[in-house]
């Protein structure tokens, strides 16, 4: 496919908006987050959820993995997390005397890390290389990973001690960083109706193939980005790294990253081009965890997400540009 070779944004937003839908009848009252959820799939990236305990983080990569029907894998990240036991290892069998591969629970098509800061560094860049090599090497072979491959890590944010926080070089192989945030009195209460008998993900099937969803994720990357739009994206990394309200700005990783998110925002509102508002809407979720604000500013309630914003609105959007 080429770079102008047209896309058919209309049969992609359905099948997403077909996912987002099913996601969300599960996780009541986070249609915004289910969205950036998806957007993040039909990227090819990877999440990092952190919020506190019960909000439905788990529940969200389950739904996520029925509707694509794709295959569920969870790992609880606990101190004593051994890299092959995300990997897989090597056996002895002794049937035919030779060592086989035994593919551990990062071979699966939606993968849980659950409570990635709980493992130790090295545990932790054991899956970090998987995600972006997508392949596991075991005794010099090389196993690819499923298609698509979809990793979602959560970390709480409460009960700190004893964990080994992701350092800035690991944050930046996230895709973007979600919140799911307590729901409304109104949908806190529909959620105990709902689930009083049993859990309505039980009722989920699939909506797409996951040969569509490679379809898609390959359609995203050629959705029309006006040369402005690329520019306004640049000039808004670049201002978190001359900023001097953030040491450590954004990687040219985030900005290319950010391009990929507005492409699947823009199909899936509706446009076959990028508008400086997908961008604008993406910007704090794929940009917040690549940057490291001045301490003080943590002290003062001030979020990296809330400065990210505060740099778009500082920087003149271009006109929109259709293709």
């Amino acid at each position: 496919m080429s770079e102008q070779q047209t896309v058919n944004t209309q049969a992609i937003a359905e099948k997403a908006t077909r996912i987002v839908d099913t996601v969300a009848s599960v996780i009541l009252g986070k249609r915004e987050v289910v969205e950036k959820a998806v957007l993040t799939l039909l990227c090819n990236g990877h999440l990092l959820l952190e919020d506190v305990p019960g909000v439905g983080k788990t529940m969200l990569s389950k739904a996520l993995a029925r509707a694509i029907g794709g295959e569920f894998r969870r790992v609880q990240f606990t101190p004593d997390l051994l890299p092959a036991d995300i990997t897989g290892s090597s056996v002895f069998n002794q049937k035919t005397m030779e060592f086989e591969f035994r593919p551990g629970p990062i071979f699966g098509n939606v993968v849980l890390a659950d409570e990635i800061n709980r493992a130790t560094p090295k545990t932790q860049s054991a899956l970090l290389e998987a995600m972006e090599e997508r392949t596991v090497t075991s005794d010099g072979i090389t196993h690819p990973l499923p298609k698509p491959f979809f990793v979602l890590a959560t970390q709480n944010n409460v009960e700190l001690t004893g964990t080994y926080p992701l350092p800035e070089a690991q944050l930046d192989r996230f895709f973007a960083k979600l919140s799911i945030g307590y729901p409304d009195r109104e949908t806190e209460a529909q959620i105990l109706k709902e689930q009083q008998v049993a859990h309505p993900i039980e009722t989920i099937s699939p909506v797409v193939t996951k040969e569509e969803l490679l379809d898609m994720q390959e359609g995203i990357r050629h959705v029309f980005v006006h040369d402005a739009v690329r520019d306004y994206i640049v000039d808004i990394v670049r201002a978190t790294r001359e900023s001097n309200q953030i040491l450590l700005g954004s990687s040219p990783r985030g900005a290319l990253l950010l391009m990929h998110a507005a492409q699947a925002h823009a199909v899936l509102h509706g446009s076959d081009f990028v508008r400086p508002d997908d961008v604008k809407a993406l910007a704090p979720n794929v940009l917040g965890h690549r940057i490291v604000p001045r301490p003080d500013l943590k002290s003062r309630g001030v979020s990296p997400e809330e400065l990210i914003l505060e740099l778009c609105e500082s920087i003149p959007a271009p006109v929109p540009v259709g293709g």
